[in-house]
């Protein structure tokens, strides 16, 4: 292949290897660009975004020490440790998302892993946001099998499990559980029959190998993450990466565009870290394949952009929102 001609784009596989990925990614941005948004294209409409909302539904008081995380609580952080909330004002959150446009709604627990006596309660508000039309998703640590089937039982569409960064780079960001043990959550969720959202976070200090690395983890698992949330981290006081160094823009533009050339039928979610992205940037992300963006004006104890902006947003862009996803 002559120099001047950027690799083509390839239907969707799980033999990726880390030099073929590198080849994409280091190609001139445009042709990246191009690539990324022409495949885009075969499998999404390219001018709807889907709403998606998160909500904490236990903030607070983790045992992990994931170096990013104030709600962690060994790594210095000051958030209080709250209790798992009451279903009906889960419901009553998903009834105000549904009526702000949202499709999907996400609940988020800061555990290591339930315990099987919160159970009755996670299935009780997967059934209630389920029978308001709405698509469900969790993010609750690691999952036994059985709570995998019962969370499926219970209408659970999507469990999310981040797999943060590359396997080398991720004990500099954790110690309380190993790559290993995300992946085989990960096979515990794909296996009971819910869909799996899998992404991870940069500018944690990683180098691009690293944001390659795990881009071809995911591509390369049994089948593709139905959803890859791509967050930019947002340093929070009190942690281990609350100085760390901002991520090149341009690097977080090549690395969803990469992982939009090796998921073609991922759903790609711009999620942390919207709310000190420019209009300019956020625009860019969603040309390179981005088409789920979080709703509301909080993700979990972060700051996100909200309606008003998003609105404006769309505007500008001629974009709308994805319709239901009945």
């Amino acid at each position: 292949m002559d120099d001047a001609t950027p690799p083509r784009p390839i239907s969707p596989r799980q033999d990726w290897t880390r030099e073929e990925a590198e080849t994409f990614y280091a190609q001139p941005l445009m042709d990246l660009l191009f690539q990324a948004q022409s495949l885009h294209r075969q499998s999404f409409d390219p001018n709807r975004i889907q709403m998606s909302h998160l909500l904490s539904i236990k903030t607070g008081g983790c045992a992990e020490d994931c170096a990013y995380c104030a709600q962690s609580g060994r790594n210095g952080s000051q958030l209080p440790a709250a209790k798992l909330i009451e279903v009906e004002r889960v419901l009553a959150e998903a009834r105000r998302a549904r009526a702000a446009g949202a499709t999907r709604y996400c609940m988020g627990a800061a555990w290591r892993a339930p315990k099987d006596r919160d159970m009755d309660q996670l299935v009780a508000m997967v059934e209630g946001v389920k029978a308001l039309g709405l698509e469900t998703c969790m993010t609750l640590g690691m999952l036994e099998v059985e709570q995998a089937q019962r969370l499926r039982a219970a209408g659970l569409d999507y469990y999310n499990h981040n797999i943060d960064t590359s396997e080398r780079f991720y004990p500099e960001v954790i110690t309380t559980r190993t790559f290993a043990d995300r992946l085989e959550t990960l096979a515990r969720v794909r296996e009971a029959g819910i869909k799996v959202c899998a992404g991870g976070i940069l500018g944690m200090g990683e180098g691009r190998q690293d944001r390659i690395d795990m881009l071809v983890t995911l591509a390369t698992l049994p089948d593709h993450p139905q959803s890859v949330p791509i967050n930019l981290l947002m340093p929070m006081p009190d942690t281990p990466l609350a100085e760390a160094e901002p991520l090149d823009p341009i690097d977080l533009v090549r690395t969803i565009a990469l992982a939009r050339l090796m998921m073609p039928r991922a759903q790609l979610r711009l999620s942390a870290g919207r709310s000190g992205m420019s209009d300019e940037l956020q625009a860019m992300c969603i040309f390179a394949g981005v088409n789920s963006i979080f709703m509301g004006d909080r993700l979990l104890t972060a700051d996100n952009p909200g309606q008003d902006a998003d609105s404006a947003l769309f505007a500008r862009l001629g974009l709308s929102p994805m319709a239901d996803p009945a």
